[in-house]
């Protein structure tokens, strides 16, 4: 990250991009809640709700040695198929194939950090294929869902293989307030509140 006006640029940043009103779309958000939640990182590792901020995160994305994102993804496969891109097979400019379901601002994110300088010289997408990105309000779908524990461990295998000592908490983080989103808008509470959590 910047800090201070100095880029540390050895950092590491789990990125989570998603939007929780619109169902599987909030997949990338409740991965690094959960992550979150599971596992205490260590100094240099920064965790973050990208949300859909977009070219907004350019400065971050700038300031990163070595970039995790979790997302929800397009390639058409079956619902809640796990997707693992690595490096330069990561699209970085508009009009490559749709993978990302914010694939044009996130292409344009990286696409600024390279021009302005900067940016992960290691970068990994583990993506789970959406089923629903209709429903208003609506929870994850039961196949992305059900991907969520196996992305968290697929994260932390990145990471270690990364050489980041990741350790489990025990026990984890409490599930309502204590994750990355407040205010009733982690899982258990925007999912629960509508009575739509499983």
């Amino acid at each position: 990250m910047t800090r201070g006006g100095r880029t540390e640029s050895g950092r590491t940043l789990v990125l989570g991009i998603g939007n929780i009103l619109w169902a599987d779309e909030a997949f990338g958000v409740r991965a690094v809640e959960a992550l979150h939640r599971r596992y205490a990182l260590p100094e240099g590792v920064d965790i973050m709700d990208g949300g859909t901020q977009g070219l907004y995160l350019v400065q971050d994305v700038r300031a990163a040695g070595s970039l995790l994102v979790l997302d929800a993804v397009d390639f058409g496969r079956e619902p809640g198929e796990v997707v693992i891109v690595r490096g330069a097979d990561v699209p970085r400019f508009t009009g490559a194939k749709a993978m990302s379901l914010h694939q044009t601002g996130f292409q344009d994110v990286l696409s600024a950090a390279d021009l302005l300088g900067g940016g992960p010289t290691r970068l990994t997408l583990i993506g789970v294929q959406a089923a629903d990105l209709s429903t208003w309000g609506g929870p994850l779908s039961a196949p992305v869902r059900d991907r969520l524990d196996d992305v968290v461990e697929r994260a932390v295998t990145e990471l270690k293989a990364w050489g980041i000592a990741v350790e489990a908490r025990d026990p984890p983080l409490a599930d309502t307030g204590s994750g990355l989103l407040r205010h009733g808008l982690d899982i258990a509470g925007f999912e629960g509140h509508r009575g739509m959590g499983s």
